[in-house]
């Protein structure tokens, strides 16, 4: 009795150390080991999270801050409210800057152009200060305006006390923000033209030009597969830190670390999320911005039938291999009335995964539909009367 009783006890010990052990393995697939504060990774088409690890903390994010910076000017010169040919007269505190700069001088004048490229590649914080004066007159204002525009976007952790990112006591913000602003700003193609630069020259100087050869602060530009951005940051207390994008197979990703103990850790770290979202995930296409997705039937309009068409892209991460699983349902009515105004909204499709709903976007109207005059409904009779 005494054997079976122990022989009970060693089966269920070992039963015991290989759950263990299985529980182990199963954890170390899903875990990245990463050497930082905090991280995020991001789809950056649909925003969909795949990976965060105190994504919400509150941190300092040194000249990543410029991300916000870049997004406000890309949205001033959309608007036309600036051109990059703009000419910037460098003000008394641009030129007493510290830390990166382009060493620009008071009373020098540079483009918008000029100030874009020392932001996005040497990460000049003088060249910050011009072009936040140049967008909102001072920058005080530039630094309500990012506010405002990072409470618009939900960036709920986020408080910009300064454009460029240097200490400043109570100016914080998350992984999970950066990746916010930072998709914001990829929306804007023109950005690529600085944020993928390695190398670049830019002439400075008031009265003797000097011609400053540039290199990214973002070596994973070069160094790493399928990088075309974003910006990295650094500071003592902020340590160091980076927003980071790269493309492959039409999916594009946003890697973010926050408080690295180095370059190389945080490029490694940068590196290992975007690996791990390249080889286990993949978007799926829906439809594309405009896409005609059904014609429908219009009475008393001027038209008969309206296109229906998508509203935006719509793209959907998933894990490699369970592409099968989505399906798409479309929400709209067998026939309209008018008047149509191009851009209402019609109806939507709704994005569903195993019979569940992930995603939904609208379906508007590609044109205009006016009521039918006397002379339209004539015309309708008549071309009735032919076919027929």
């Amino acid at each position: 009795m005494g054997k079976m009783r122990r022989k009970i006890y060693s089966i269920i010990l070992i039963l015991a150390i290989m759950t263990i052990n299985l529980l182990v393995l199963v954890n170390s697939d899903n875990e990245i080991s990463l050497n930082c504060k905090s991280a995020l990774l991001m789809e950056a088409s649909s925003g969909t999270i795949i990976y965060e690890m105190n994504s919400h903390e509150k941190l300092e994010p040194a000249s990543v801050t410029k991300i916000m910076t870049m997004l406000l000017t890309m949205e001033a010169l959309q608007s036309g409210r600036i051109t990059l040919e703009d000419k910037v007269i460098i003000s008394n505190k641009a030129s007493k800057m510290t830390g990166t700069c382009l060493l620009l001088e008071e009373g020098e004048v540079r483009t918008v152009n000029d100030l874009l490229l020392g932001i996005a590649v040497e990460s000049a914080n003088d060249a910050s200060v011009a072009i936040a004066e140049h967008i909102a007159g001072s920058e005080e204002e530039f630094v309500k305006m990012m506010n405002n525009k990072a409470k618009e976007l939900g960036m709920s952790d986020t408080v910009f006390m300064n454009c460029h990112g240097l200490h400043d006591e109570g100016h914080v913000t998350s992984a999970h923000d950066i990746g916010i602003m930072s998709r914001e700003l990829l929306k804007h193609e023109k950005i690529f033209d600085y944020i993928s630069i390695y190398m670049t020259k830019v002439t400075v100087g008031k009265k003797n030009n000097v011609v400053r050869e540039l290199a990214n602060k973002n070596k994973m530009v070069r160094f790493y597969d399928d990088v075309d951005g974003i910006k990295t940051g650094y500071t003592e207390k902020a340590m160091y830190c980076i927003s980071v994008t790269a493309k492959r197979n039409n999916m594009r990703l946003i890697s973010v670390i926050m408080g690295a103990p180095s370059t190389g850790s945080r490029n490694n770290d940068a590196r290992k999320l975007l690996d791990y979202g390249f080889a286990n995930f993949s978007t799926y296409s829906i439809g594309k911005k405009g896409d005609i997705i059904k014609t429908i039937k219009v009475s008393k309009g001027n038209k008969d039938k309206i296109n229906v068409i998508l509203d935006n892209d719509i793209n959907v991460l998933v894990k490699k291999g369970e592409e099968k699983q989505i399906e798409r349902k479309l929400i709209l009515p067998d026939k309209l009335s008018a008047p149509i105004f191009k851009g209402d909204k019609l109806g939507e499709i709704e994005v569903l995964k195993d019979g569940e709903k992930i995603q939904s976007i609208s379906l508007i109207a590609q044109e205009d539909v006016a009521k039918a005059t006397f002379l339209n409904n004539i015309y309708k009779a008549i071309r009735y009367w032919i076919d027929n």
